[in-house]
């Protein structure tokens, strides 16, 4: 497949998606019921998954079958598990926090595996987006939970992963976007519905408020966000897509201040900057209209 030059429109919709995912921390700890993070993540993904595959009637050819399992473990099932393991273990900035750490293991995914050389603005973004979030979310007040802690870098790994392999494969010319998203999502739900049957309980009673919050994971949170989060691995470097998750940790901090009346601190928002600038670092040369319309070059690699 042949992929169309990055356009401002692309960045901005690539943008979007880890700013709606910054509100799963708040929704899970506001809407879901307690403690089923298996139960949860999967109702996330399948139904989503199998909305996509209603309307994209495509069947993998080949080795797809397994890429697009593969993907969707990485992508689906063992990260939104381990999201949500945090988000009920963590409060919301501390696990965007460490979610943040993503970009890092892209990076070192890209010296490793593709032999991409180390740059400074490499470094001097990881360090300003490191700098940035620590700033946003880290309070003296704040305690670590160590299950919380462990699931954060286990979800910023699979995702890392999975992003590396998504851009490595591409996608077959024949196989519509939709199509794709709808198989990792369905692979992905289905590698978590026996965990959760065997080892978790529903309540009784779900209130409106629970299903409510289910929907919204499901068809904002899984179902728009990865359409646009995997057309976005398509079109830009998977280094400048990892950077672009680092905009979760600033809008999970801003819910927290609009709706849980959390303090919004200089220090948060000096390090909501150093976030911005270390996202700005990582854009490539983009064009909107035909025309340039950043002068300059790429400077991260593209893992491709």
């Amino acid at each position: 497949m042949v992929n169309k030059p990055a356009s401002l429109l692309d960045v901005f919709l690539t943008a979007l998606v880890p700013i709606i995912w910054g509100s799963t921390y708040l929704v899970t700890t506001e809407f879901l019921p307690p403690d089923i993070p298996l139960t949860a993540a999967a109702l996330r993904a399948l139904p989503a998954g199998l909305i996509l595959l209603a309307f994209q009637r495509y069947i993998p050819q080949g080795q797809w079958w397994w890429k697009a399992a593969l993907l969707g473990v990485l992508n689906i099932g063992a990260f939104f598990y381990f999201l949500f393991l945090a988000a009920y273990h963590l409060p919301g900035g501390i696990a965007a926090l460490i979610m943040s750490i993503q970009p890092v293991i892209v990076l070192i995914y890209g010296i490793l595996l593709f032999r991409n050389p180390v740059r400074a603005t490499q470094i001097l973004a990881c360090l300003c987006a490191a700098t940035g979030v620590a700033l946003i979310v880290l309070r003296p007040d704040v305690m670590l939970n160590a299950k919380g802690v462990m699931a954060g870098v286990c979800g910023a790994f699979s995702m890392a992963t999975g992003m590396v392999l998504a851009k490595k494969f591409g996608r077959p010319d024949n196989m519509p976007l939709l199509a794709l998203t709808g198989w990792q999502l369905t692979f992905g739900g289905l590698a978590l519905l026996p965990f959760a049957l065997t080892t978790e309980t529903l309540p009784e009673t779900l209130s409106l408020r629970n299903v409510g919050g289910m929907a919204y994971l499901s068809l904002l949170g899984a179902l728009l966000t990865y359409a646009l989060w995997f057309r976005g691995i398509a079109r830009l470097p998977a280094l400048t897509v990892s950077f672009l998750s680092l905009l979760s940790p600033l809008s999970a901090t801003a819910l927290g201040f609009v709706f849980l009346g959390q303090d919004l601190t200089w220090a948060q928002l000096f390090g909501g900057a150093l976030v911005l600038f270390s996202v700005y670092l990582a854009q490539p040369q983009v064009r909107l209209f035909g025309f340039a319309t950043l002068t300059r070059k790429l400077r991260i690699s593209d893992l491709s």
